[in-house]
């Protein structure tokens, strides 16, 4: 927990990237405070296994979480539960940064790493049956639906992938496809292909999750191609259709663009000295791990520079 409310730097955020900003920045002999909502690690957590981050061949998200936990610490950064509700900007040197817990950290320099949640489809019967069948990890929820029938929602990378972890799980995964193909990753699109209990229907949109009084029982469907509607039976729907920002909180300060992901130049600056973003939360061309770490390292050497010039 921390246990002062002055840091040169307050990390928003314990995922790949606020950890890699966190390490650098307290390695360059900086005191930091990593705040965030939940357990350390973000979607890492949410993530069965890891096969494309170098230096591991595979990884469980949960394991890379605690290992990079173990060095963001090392050097002496603090780590503390906390929803960030705001962020002030008080003069040329300190930024005051508020919580759901009201605590107040005052820091000279502020690194934004919230990251992404999952976008919901929007359609009647979502918030209804959330958590009563209605999932955005599989990870999370796979277990409560050994040999039964899902829906996979989606067609990228997340969508094929909780999909396989899935089909170890169920009687059946069919995944629902918007489009007329997959935009997954060919690797993926192959090991999903070559699995029997997977099958993929495309040109198919949700309209509408439907269930009884307790829980999910099916979808509602409608093909984009033919106009015609129809109904599929599932024991739970898990939805994969892309990410939005975790930035409402920072729209006032004016630093993200119209679909509120942050703004920085290539050293992880925004507009607002003092005030870094990094990760999935940026405005860029690819959400990894790997970009996450390297954006970090890049954040938590520009801190240091930055407070060294105050």
């Amino acid at each position: 927990m921390a246990n002062k409310d002055h840091y040169d730097v307050v990390v928003i955020g314990a995922g790949p990237g606020g950890m890699t900003a966190a390490m650098y920045a307290s390695r360059a002999n900086l005191s930091v405070l990593m705040l965030d909502r939940g357990i350390y690690g973000g979607n890492l957590n949410n993530t069965a296994t890891i096969e494309n981050y170098t230096g591991f061949k595979s990884i469980k998200g949960p394991e890379l979480a605690q290992q990079m936990f173990d060095g963001s610490t090392q050097f002496g950064a603090e780590y503390a539960y906390g929803t960030v509700t705001k962020i002030e900007v008080n003069d040329d040197k300190t930024r005051t940064v508020f919580t759901d817990m009201d605590d107040q950290f005052i820091a000279k320099a502020i690194v934004i790493a919230t990251g992404s949640e999952q976008r919901h489809l929007d359609v009647p019967g979502e918030d209804e049956f959330s958590g009563r069948g209605v999932s955005y990890c599989a990870v999370c929820d796979g277990a409560f639906f050994r040999d039964r029938p899902l829906i996979v929602v989606g067609g990228g990378d997340s969508a094929v992938e909780e999909g396989l972890y899935l089909a170890n799980l169920a009687s059946q995964v069919t995944v629902l496809v918007r489009g007329d193909k997959l935009r997954a990753q060919p690797l993926l699109q192959d090991e999903a292909m070559k699995n029997d209990k997977m099958k993929f229907i495309f040109n198919t949109s949700v309209t509408e999750i439907v269930g009884d009084d307790a829980k999910v029982t099916g979808v509602k469907t409608h093909n984009n191609k033919t106009g015609e509607d129809g109904e599929m039976p599932a024991d739970g729907i898990f939805i994969y259709v892309g990410n939005v920002p975790m930035t409402k909180q920072f729209a006032s300060l004016g630093i993200t663009n119209g679909d509120g992901w942050i703004k920085t130049d290539n050293t992880m600056k925004t507009k607002i000295s003092g005030i870094f973003a990094v990760g999935d939360v940026r405005e860029t061309p690819l959400r990894q791990i790997a970009t996450a770490v390297g954006d970090g390292s890049i954040a938590g050497q520009q801190v240091y520079q930055y407070i060294q010039s105050l």
